[in-house]
């Protein structure tokens, strides 16, 4: 089982893990420990390097996060040192926590559940469930996010046991819990003031941190389902 390091500790950077299996075929090493974040909902893997050795893929089989490398593999049991390219993963976690905000802006204005959702560094995808989008919305969302934005808001994260995150339906936020069974602690991310949803991506302390929110373009995906593009640009 891999210890998930990202979960408590956004801000850390670099770690040190011991290689508990190794995929010579696949060119990838599973480690008791990592600050690597792996691709899953909505938000890619992190980047960043094992021992000098570029880290290219990350994803989590069952308990065991794997890591691909560009290079040699580290030996099983070999004590190893990673390092988070921090720059794109602050990128990643400013998008993550405009997303949110954008969840809360309109599960409060018109209580519109997630549909889905897709994010790269500074730039989303998010789909709700309206049908049609109300009249001057993209700019009327412009405004509302960008104010809770300014407004620099703690953003809080926390464990509960499952079955009182799941007893509060305010904490679910896509149209489908997502949620596996296996879980049994739920991770809660609070915009203190606006929005708190469960949650396992990784997130600044502030809603001040994550710059300017801009709509690029909504789309019609089919009745009831209508899409945002934005991004992020630096203040």
């Amino acid at each position: 089982m891999t210890e998930l390091l990202y979960l408590r500790d956004a801000q850390q950077r670099s770690f040190e893990a011991t290689v508990v299996d190794c995929d010579v075929d696949d060119g990838r090493i599973a480690l008791d420990r990592t600050a690597f974040y792996p691709t899953g909902g909505g938000q890619p893997h992190d980047l960043g390097n094992i021992d000098g050795v570029a880290v290219t893929d990350v994803r989590k089989d069952g308990d065991m996060v794997w890591h691909r490398l560009d290079g040699a593999l580290p030996a099983l049991g070999a004590h190893v040192r990673g390092v988070i390219d921090w720059e794109r993963r602050h990128r990643l976690m400013r998008t993550h926590s405009a997303m949110h905000v954008l969840c809360g802006v309109i599960w409060n204005e018109w209580g519109k559940a997630v549909t889905g959702g897709n994010m790269e560094p500074l730039e989303a995808r998010m789909d709700f469930e309206f049908d049609p989008l109300p009249d001057g919305f993209a700019t009327r969302i412009g405004e509302l996010v960008n104010a809770e934005i300014a407004a620099d808001r703690p953003i809080v994260v926390s464990f509960l046991p499952r079955a009182e995150a799941l007893a509060d339906h305010d904490l679910i936020r896509t149209k489908v819990n997502l949620i596996p069974e296996s879980v049994t602690e739920i991770r809660v991310v609070d915009i203190v003031g606006l929005d708190k949803q469960a949650d396992g991506g990784t997130h600044v302390a502030s809603t001040g941190e994550i710059g300017r929110f801009e709509v690029v373009k909504t789309e019609s995906k089919g009745k009831g389902n209508k899409r945002l593009r934005v991004r992020i640009v630096d203040l």
